[in-house]
């Protein structure tokens, strides 16, 4: 018998905000809002809020979204961090898997069914990110171990080559684009065996034609122009591409059906 879930709270940074999924009103939909829509779809109703913000690393996730979480009191929630830590200068592997192994544990103990997953290979999107390659592979060991632990729902999309598929990818590099989004939801909701999901978020996509030198060349010649120099400035400068932003959806509200 399918779990009735009344409240789902979701945590994280820019991929739980939804970059780069626009929702068509100036907003962004992403795969959070995608898989409440599913949960409430399936269940007839579901009350959903979304307190991520982007830019965020994992200690300022637990600092700033934690309590008001719990203060929700979610039986449904999930929580992606680690990101912006492992792109940072500096990477403290367990202190970021110690935050996010408190957040595990609050959660869960206050009575959530808690989903998280791992974060792909990003060589094959972004070449750059073989420089943060064995911090990736440790964060995703690290959060393996720490989910069987806690008891946390883990989908582990490294494990999916089709997770690392450009053509799901936005034009940045580092989030997921609409596609993109609407694999990780029906991962999410195919782990917590939601009626009428199934494993085809696995299914590689179609063969097409490697793009040319020049293709390849100029489109790295664009990407660091538009994408990269503009995040190195702001890391040098000290911002982040979250200061002065708020959750998208600081309070529970119903999930609007009609409006997708």
């Amino acid at each position: 018998m399918a779990v009735h879930y009344q409240n789902y709270v979701a945590l994280g940074d820019s991929s739980t905000e939804g970059m780069d999924d626009p929702d068509g009103r100036g907003g962004y939909r992403g795969w959070a809002n995608r898989l409440a829509e599913r949960v409430a779809a399936s269940q007839g109703s579901l009350l959903y809020a979304n307190l991520a913000v982007r830019g965020r690393r994992t200690r300022s996730i637990r600092e700033e979204q934690l309590e008001r979480a719990l203060e929700m009191s979610p039986d449904l929630a999930t929580l992606f961090s680690g990101t912006n830590d492992v792109v940072a200068r500096k990477f403290d592997c367990d202190a970021v898997l110690t935050e996010i192994e408190q957040m595990h544990r609050a959660l869960i103990e206050n009575g959530a069914t808690l989903l998280t997953f791992t974060l792909p290979d990003l060589a094959p999107v972004m070449p750059l990110a073989r420089l943060f390659s064995a911090r990736i592979s440790a964060l995703n060991q690290g959060l393996r171990s720490l989910s069987t632990k806690t008891g946390a729902i883990l989908v582990d999309f490294a494990n999916h080559a089709v997770a690392s598929d450009q053509r799901l990818w936005s034009e940045d590099r580092l989030h997921a684009n609409s596609a993109g989004h609407e694999r990780i939801a029906a991962a999410l909701a195919h782990a917590l065996a939601i009626p009428g999901t199934d494993a085809t978020w696995m299914e590689p996509l179609p063969t097409e034609k490697d793009p040319s030198l020049v293709q390849r060349v100029g489109g790295e010649v664009k990407w660091s122009a538009v994408y990269l120099a503009p995040w190195v400035g702001r890391h040098l400068l000290g911002r982040s591409s979250g200061d002065n932003i708020t959750a998208k959806r600081p309070e529970l509200l119903p999930v609007d059906l009609g409006s997708n």
